[in-house]
């Protein structure tokens, strides 16, 4: 086909030139290289190359949920990981297993997924290869890097990580800040998602059309820790905390990224029954756990949020010998197993606060004789629970960690409650004793690693680990049983410092967000409701029991003062009653922000506990009964918002009530503005 070209006509080109001429001249169209359902077929994940780049995405329901979001690294000694890559080769498998957690929010936990693992090459300069796996669950997926063994890589340092996630529908969001002084302890934020700055994980969403997602991360090990920046529209990519080294990771292939997560259900509650965030993590690497016992307990705590004590010596000293004594007895006589005492040890004195390098945790004060006290609670059934506040001086913690660890083993201290308290980028790290002091983050590698450091040499001595000030769950419990909990969000002692206090929605807010990583120790049931200065708490009487069911621990602290309790013993005898282990976990109704109802069954026993909270609006809730066994009767135990309840006018309004149920019964649950309501089903 010859052109004719005249001077007098413009010049034109066929169709078929033109089109020939413009697949010649433009970049590579994303082709689909793989994919992968989930078992049910409800979601899909798609993996693409766009000139080199891999993208993935992910459909629910044959609908875009993740539009295609970029992956790759920059290293600060290597050139950039995200271009020139072809697919070298893939592998799929099937996975359905059923195991059992030691203790936890069920006893039988299903782990069924389909997984994709697909390899990449370089096709030009280092011919690097990199690993993708994904593994699709019918309620999420979780996909890491894997760094396979070759030259390249045998000094990773990776300055940034480029994942992303593209949400493809207009969302509302719950969300922290990240990489703000306070670490975790933010009150959360309602916003559309486009409105996101930088987030810490877990960030929960749900789009417009009611699908609910929550980004998170599963496995953080020799890693740090995933914020979630949010760069344009509705597309999030990850930031990796910094570290002090000028690089964010440094690993020596073969090692594997934690898991970036995404929990999918259509409807909140689906969150929160999810396991895929356990699942992700290996199995129990500590073998016999049966020393690890969920437990409530006291503590010399609250008197110090109150300032009617003190950490430091002195007349106000709460860490004395015969006011722990006075707690073991309160214990011993109402069935608590522990009794937490903070201050005990030197370093308490003067300003502690980010300089913690005078703290000795292998020896006691004066006015604490440890050795006395560990015979005077074993005697009546009580076991002492340990603190190490290391004021984030937390190379000297390390150097003491066996010879302390020790102390408590032989005094039958078989729990400990670390903390980390200063400004987030402030933790000291001394790599060689009167080396230089180098500052890192509360969730860079350097503290990912010390967290398991601890965990570890814990575990040799029998000693199970809540930490405070922490980095975040990301479900290593399964792995390491003895990490029993942490804190990670703002507790309870907000509501003693006041200016201001935990809003009424906090607690159904941390539901389906925080919690979503694991337990908290959030220390309710303070009974009061006063904080210092006689602040009032933003709370009924009847929230603070529900707590113990909303808020999942394996441990629950009585955070009240003991004469408190003595005067509210109604409220105090559902304390005594409710477990810290169950057998399962049902989330009846609720919604972020505003309201949650969960039904769990107790451990080894026949009774359910329900726990209903709201936020600033009073509702009527229907409870449905049907999670109660089949063929049995129970008697409802109720401890509710009393006539005229409100946590602004009337917050120790309540009442005690009794009714006989069966499974098909329907409650109807009032609860006042900021209440709540706790009730036991117990079998007949």
């Amino acid at each position: 086909m010859s052109l004719s070209m005249k001077p007098s006509r413009p010049f034109r080109l066929p169709v078929l030139a033109l089109l020939a001429l413009t697949f010649a001249y433009s970049p590579a169209m994303a082709a689909t290289v793989a994919s992968v359902e989930s078992p049910d077929k409800t979601l899909r994940v798609e993996l693409d190359l766009d000139d080199g780049r891999i993208g993935y995405r992910v459909l629910r329901e044959g609908k875009p949920l993740i539009n295609t979001s970029r992956l790759g690294f920059l290293f600060q000694n290597a050139e950039q990981l995200q271009r020139d890559l072809a697919f070298t080769s893939q592998a799929t498998r099937s996975f359905d297993e059923t195991w059992e957690q030691p203790w936890g929010e069920r006893r039988l936990t299903r782990n069924r997924y389909n997984e994709l693992r697909t390899r990449f090459t370089e096709k030009i300069n280092l011919k690097r290869d990199i690993d993708v796996v994904f593994r699709v669950f019918d309620d999420g997926i979780g996909f890491r890097y894997e760094f396979p063994d070759q030259p390249q890589f045998q000094d990773v340092r990776i300055t940034e990580e480029l994942t992303e996630f593209d949400v493809a529908r207009p969302a509302t969001a719950w969300w922290i800040p990240a990489g703000e002084w306070n670490r975790y302890e933010y009150l959360y934020n309602t916003t559309p998602l486009s409105e996101v700055g930088r987030a810490h994980t877990p960030m929960t969403i749900r789009t417009d059309d009611g699908v609910y997602v929550s980004f998170h991360e599963a496995a953080l090990v020799d890693y740090a820790g995933m914020w979630l920046q949010r760069v344009e529209g509705r597309r999030l990519k990850a930031q990796l905390s910094p570290g002090s080294e000028g690089w964010k990771v440094r690993r020596t292939a073969p090692f594997h990224t934690p898991w970036r997560t995404l929990t999918i259900s259509n409807r909140a509650g689906g969150l929160v029954e999810s396991s895929l965030i356990l699942n992700l993590n290996e199995p129990n690497a500590l073998g016999d756990v049966s020393w690890v016992e969920p437990h409530k307990y006291l503590g010399i705590w609250w008197s110090l949020h109150l300032e009617t004590q003190s950490w430091a010596s002195g007349d106000k000293h709460g860490a004395t010998t015969a006011e722990t004594k006075r707690y073991i007895d309160f214990a011993a006589k109402h069935g608590f197993r522990g009794v937490l005492v903070e201050g005990w040890n030197p370093g308490w004195d003067g300003q502690w606060f980010a300089n913690g390098w005078g703290f000795d945790f292998t020896k006691a004060t004066p006015d604490f004789d440890i050795e006395e006290l560990g015979r005077y609670a074993k005697d009546r059934g009580v076991h002492l629970i340990g603190h190490h506040e290391t004021g984030c001086a937390v190379s000297h913690y390390e150097r003491q960690l066996s010879d302390a660890f020790a102390l408590y083993a032989r005094n039958g201290v078989d729990a400990v409650k670390t903390g980390y308290v200063c400004d987030a980028g402030q933790i000291e790290r001394q790599d060689v004793a009167d080396g230089p002091v180098l500052r890192e983050w509360h969730d860079g590698q350097w503290m990912s690693n010390h967290h398991l450091r601890v965990v570890k040499e814990a575990a040799k001595h029998r000693i199970a680990i809540n930490a405070h000030e922490p980095i975040k769950d990301t479900g290593l419990r399964r792995t390491y049983p003895n990490w029993v909990s942490r804190e990670g969000a703002r507790g309870m002692e907000y509501n003693a410092w006041g200016n201001p206090g935990n809003p009424p929605e906090h607690e159904t807010m941390l539901v389906f967000t925080r919690l979503l990583a694991g337990p908290m120790d959030f220390t309710p049931g303070v009974v009061s409701l006063k904080g210092r200065n006689g602040q009032v708490f933003h709370s009924t009487l009847a929230k603070q029991l529900a707590q113990y069911v909303v808020l999942y621990s394996p441990i629950q602290m009585a955070a009240d003062l003991p004469e408190h309790y003595e005067q509210y013993p109604d409220a105090f005898h559902f304390i005594k009653d409710v477990p810290v282990d169950w057998e399962d976990t049902r989330v009846i109704n609720g919604e972020p922000a505003d309201f949650v109802t969960i039904a769990r069954k107790q451990r080894g026993g026949d009774d359910w506990f329900v726990g209903a909270v709201t936020d600033e609006q009073a509702r009527t809730l229907s409870l449905p009964l049907d999670f109660l066994d089949a063929g049995r009767r129970y008697e409802a135990q109720i401890y509710r918002d009393g006539e005229g309840a409100d946590w602004k006018t009337n917050p120790h309004a309540f009442t005690v009530e009794k009714k006989q149920v069966r499974r098909g019964d329907t409650l109807s649950l009032w609860l006042a503005p900021g209440g709540g309501q706790a009730i036991r089903f117990r079998a007949l």
